[in-house]
């Protein structure tokens, strides 16, 4: 049994991974270009909605979820079923524990994250970024917890949707480039 364990750990081939694969440097551009163009729309539209409503847009998650969609636009992980769907659906896990067990912010934040993962697999909606948005939901402070359920659309489902979009823009722009893979 150690030996299996040990096996797995030391890794195998690199099959279907980025790690072995040759840089082309338009791709690099191009997952730069949409990259910058999304998280600064995203600051400048916070920036708006901070004037008029004092509302967040731009969350720490929306960085993993750049890396994903313009850098590895290919991704199961990346598709707009899991942009969208992963970031709401994990938003709306940890509002509900933030709400249950606010009290206990260990608890809250453990359940957010473990609960959101299990059901982005149920739905197949697989995020990554997901399970920082939920626990942002937790720990994200006084502004993020006066949102309340609002913290599901503003910032993560108006967010993740204006993501989408410069993902669908500036991902088919480039010759050897094409998102989405799949929309469902």
């Amino acid at each position: 049994m150690a030996r299996i364990v040990w096996s797995r750990l030391r890794g195998g081939e690199r099959i279907g991974t980025m790690s072995g694969a040759r840089v082309v440097w338009n791709d690099v551009v191009w997952a730069w270009l949409g990259s910058a163009l999304s998280i600064l729309c995203l600051a400048w539209l916070e920036r708006l909605c901070a004037q008029e409503w004092n509302l967040p847009l731009l969350i720490g998650s929306f960085g993993a979820s750049a890396v994903l969609a313009f850098g590895a636009p290919e991704s199961p992980l990346a598709q707009p079923r899991n942009l969208v769907g992963g970031h709401m659906l994990s938003a709306l896990v940890g509002v509900s524990c933030q709400m249950l067990l606010g009290q206990e912010p260990a608890a809250a934040a453990a359940l957010a994250v473990s609960t959101a993962i299990a059901l982005m697999r149920v739905t197949k909606t697989l995020h990554p970024p997901g399970g920082a948005t939920a626990l942002i939901a937790v720990i994200g402070g006084a502004d993020i917890h006066r949102l309340g359920y609002w913290y599901v659309l503003l910032p993560c489902g108006a967010g993740a949707c204006c993501m989408l979009l410069l993902a669908l823009l500036t991902n088919n722009l480039g010759a050897r480039r094409r998102y989405p893979q799949t929309w469902w």
